[in-house]
């Protein structure tokens, strides 16, 4: 896989990609602003709910068109974590998910070097389309986490809105880790959380993909569930698989067997991701905006549910708040309904 990766580069550098590639993938995430969404539109509605229902979690649909039931919130704070970004909101999910995070908090800081986690976005707190940012975490089994490690100090909420993002990657050349930021903690952190059962995909950077297919030593046999995508070049994106007995939540594809560093790797340094629109081209039509409608059923009634008292209430690790459950308000049969998408969805 090396020599053909080799090769490839060798070509790109005769069509000079580059300079112009490589400047656009620096720092993408930060690229990302609050946006205001569309009046009426899924978008708008979801990001507009303050809190989550009442009752047991469901995800409903699939990570990229659904919703989530009876979400908790990771705490801001813990002894090797801190959220960031707290405005946006977005600090929820299934108690899977939270706890999964914690777990890997503190696995890294006791096995990996790895001094805490700065978490970034998880879900919204029922679930659905983001204004911006993500064209998944809508089922609350997806969440970011930086690259940056936690500082030995807690944040302050200001720091925590404008902390830079720190890219993993080389200015002014394409898809190359910097290894004057790289380091083999990080290598350990991506791994130990792909070590865990109820991860299925960890999407990263192709150029980290390749630089974990190079010099990772260790057990290889999680190494394929690091799957290389556009952007990600400051932070990695968590996938859990659907919750057993969680039946209105839409599975992926399982991922192929394999290392997954051969020819779906190298197809990222060919010139075909990245290749502009040829002269005269019509531009693509810009898609419609997504509407409730447009999202599972159970996605409306999720939406009229009563919330929780308050967002310390469903923190999670804090006591439920006395009420009636809301569960049987949301019928899951009708969330399951529709093929499966396909891998290739964006998973941003």
């Amino acid at each position: 896989m090396i020599p053909l990766l080799v090769r490839t580069l060798n070509t790109l550098s005769k069509y000079a990609l580059a300079a112009t590639i490589g400047a656009g993938l620096v720092s993408s995430e930060g690229a990302a602003q609050q946006v205001t969404p569309t009046p009426g539109s899924a978008k708008a509605i979801f990001g507009a709910v303050t809190l989550p229902t009442q009752g047991p979690p469901l995800s409903i649909g699939f990570y990229a068109k659904g919703c989530l039931s009876g979400a908790v919130a990771l705490p801001a704070d813990g002894p090797t974590w801190q959220a960031m970004r707290l405005s946006r909101n977005r600090r929820w999910g299934r108690p899977e998910m939270i706890a999964l995070i914690e777990r890997l908090s503190r696995d890294a800081a006791k096995y990996d070097g790895w001094p805490g986690l700065l978490v970034g976005d998880i879900s919204q707190p029922r679930g659905g389309p983001m204004f911006n940012g993500h064209a998944s975490h809508q089922i609350g089994l997806d969440a970011d986490v930086w690259l940056t490690p936690m500082p030995a100090r807690t944040l302050t909420t200001a720091e925590r809105e404008s902390l830079p993002f720190t890219t993993m990657l080389e200015k002014n050349k394409f898809l190359t880790v910097d290894d004057k930021v790289w380091t083999t903690s990080r290598a350990r952190l991506l791994m130990r959380a792909a070590s865990y059962p109820e991860v299925e995909r960890i999407f990263v950077n192709p150029a980290i993909k390749k630089k974990m297919c190079e010099t990772w030593t260790g057990d290889r046999a999680n190494l394929g569930k690091l799957r290389p995508e556009y952007g990600h070049d400051s932070h990695f994106h968590i996938r859990l698989r659907c919750p057993t007995g969680s039946a209105g939540c839409k599975p992926q594809p399982p991922v192929a067997a394999g290392d997954g560093c051969d020819k779906p790797l190298a197809w990222w340094f060919t010139p075909e991701p990245w290749a502009k629109p040829k002269p005269g081209a019509k531009p693509p039509a810009k898609p419609r905006e997504v509407m409730v409608s447009d999202l599972p059923k159970a996605c409306q009634t999720v939406l009229d549910a009563s919330p929780v008292a308050s967002a310390a209430v469903a923190t999670f690790g804090a006591k439920a708040a006395a009420g009636p459950a809301a569960t049987s308000a949301i019928p899951v049969s009708s969330a399951g309904t529709g093929s499966t998408p396909p891998d290739s969805i964006p998973q941003q």
